[in-house]
Order: structure tokens, then sequence, then C-alpha cells
């Protein structure tokens, strides 16, 4: 440890830090890439912990390998033990030896928010990201773990076994889902033809409509919702704004895409950081890199 390291300059508060548990996706527009842009976008610092390395890009998931279950412990434990973690998100598990790995790292630990988004299969492309024990252990363990289970509804569908065809039906798996243990659900209806989320707390339903913006840029909107909603938490904001506040997020993030690559784009989760570029010729930086930018002239 050098010495240095001791004397660092206290005068910037620390943010809430948040930590992303989820697999990798190398198009960044899903999981933990999604969930730390996220993170940065609402003036959190975001950690990650990374449950499977996934071979996929925007025209789809390719494979997924999951991290050994000792690796994903050991992440965790050396993040728990370095930062104090004022929130939680899960995203994708992989299988049922990282989903009980997870579960033992949040009994040891007693997290103010944990966000779990029970990712089960691809929109897009083949490779599970949950195999059938893990499914088992998220239904029977991970969702009473949970302050808030953000499905959508083919994920509402597969923990509930019941079909789920329009707002009624969201309902209906957000019952379900809290008579199999979560404390609260937000069932996402984004495949509908006009986005509707319902959220489920205790016996109070509430449902909150949206726009359908025209984008086939909606890649990884799923992750970027429930990191949206953990910030949010994190930030000290009640469940029901959480989501207000994370749908309006992810419908401008959706808004300002644009496509990377040949199938569907990511959103775009640093909107507000966008800059505009300077007039050509004004305050131009000088390129010998010792002189400081041109001052304008005193008056």
């Amino acid at each position: 440890m050098s010495s240095h390291a001791t004397h660092t300059n206290h005068t910037n508060p620390t943010p809430p830090i948040l930590l992303a548990i989820a697999g990798f996706d190398p198009s960044c527009g899903a999981g933990v890439a999604a969930d730390l842009k996220t993170f940065a976008a609402h003036n959190c610092y975001g950690v990650a912990a990374v449950t499977a390395l996934t071979v996929q890009s925007t025209q789809g998931v390719r494979s997924v390998q999951a991290t050994a279950a000792t690796a994903l412990r050991a992440q965790l434990d050396a993040l728990a033990e370095d930062s104090v973690l004022a929130g939680i998100k899960i995203g994708m598990l992989a299988n049922r030896a990282n989903a009980s790995t997870v579960a033992e790292f949040l009994d040891q630990h007693n997290f103010a928010h944990v966000v779990l988004d029970p990712v089960s299969r691809p929109t897009a492309g083949s490779g599970e990201l949950l195999d059938e024990a893990g499914l088992k252990f998220v239904r029977g363990e991970m969702l009473k773990r949970a302050s808030v289970v953000t499905p959508n509804i083919p994920e509402a569908e597969f923990l509930t076994g019941l079909e789920v065809k329009d707002v009624n039906g969201m309902k209906a798996a957000g019952q379900k889902l809290l008579e199999m243990g979560a404390r609260a659900v937000i069932v996402t209806g984004g495949h509908l033809d006009r986005p509707v989320d319902v959220l489920c707390e205790g016996p109070e339903i509430e449902t909150f409509g949206g726009d359908h913006v025209k984008s086939a840029n909606t890649h990884g909107s799923g992750c970027t919702f429930s990191s949206a909603i953990a910030a949010q938490l994190a930030c000290g904001q009640q469940l029901r704004e959480a989501v207000i506040l994370a749908k309006a997020y992810v419908t401008k993030a959706i808004e300002k895409s644009y496509p990377t690559g040949k199938g569907a784009g990511p959103l775009n989760h640093l909107f507000r950081f966008h800059q505009e570029p300077p007039p050509r010729g004004v305050h131009e930086v000088p390129q010998h890199g010792m002189h400081p930018a041109a001052e304008p002239t005193a008056h």
C-alpha cells in the first residue's frame, strides 16, 4: 500500500455506491455495462460482479459461459469488504450455483435495496440465461430476498406459469409473485402496444401508462429500468416515485438512442451528458501539450 493513498483529499463527497450482479455483454448495451452507465447517469458510482461472460452483439446472444461460483463469491466479498454498498441490482444469474452464491451473499449483509431483474432467456438469439435448476431457485429463494422484482411479460409468465396477454394478466402475475414471496413487483409491459407497467406492493396495484417510442434500439431496456430503480431507491426515493422516474429515464434513453450495429441498438444511457462540439475555429486547444488553452484576452 503506497503511503500517498492514505492522504487522499476528502473534499468531494462520495455518492451512493451500487453493486450490479449480472452478465457481461460485449456490445455493452445490456448486463453490467448497462447497469454501470445507468448508475453513472443517476450520479451514483457503480461496481460490478460478473456472473457470466456472454457472446452477444446487437443481433442477439450466441452463447453464455457462466462464471465459476467460487470466482463470483470472491468478487462479491472483495467489493463488500471495500465499499459501503447503498443498493444491489441483480440481473442474469446463469445457473443455480451462482444464484445460491448470491443468496448467501445477501443473507450475510443487510442491504437496504435489492432489485431483482429475473432474466431468464434472451429477447433475441439463443443461449439460456438461467438453467432450469436456477429458475426453481429464483422462484423458491431469490424472490423473497429482493426488495423489488422487475419481470417483463415473458419473465412473469416463466416465473408464475400464468399466461399474460394484457394488463389484467400482468396484475394477476404480479399478485401471484407476491404470494410466492416477493415483497414488491413491477411487471413491465414494453412488449404491449402501449407500454404499461404494473406495480404490485402489498394489496395496492397501480398501473403506469407510457408512450410507445418508435425505435428499434431497445437492447438492454430491462437491465436499464431495474438499475434506474435501484439508483433512485439508493438516492432516497420511495418505490412508487422510483418507478415513475426510472420509466421516464428509460423512455428518454430510448428516444435518444442510435444504432451501433446491425441489430437492435442499445439505449443512450448518458443522454444527459451530451455535449455539443464547439463551433469550428473557436477555442481551439493548442496541439503542443505544455501550453494551457488560450485564455480570452483581457479587455
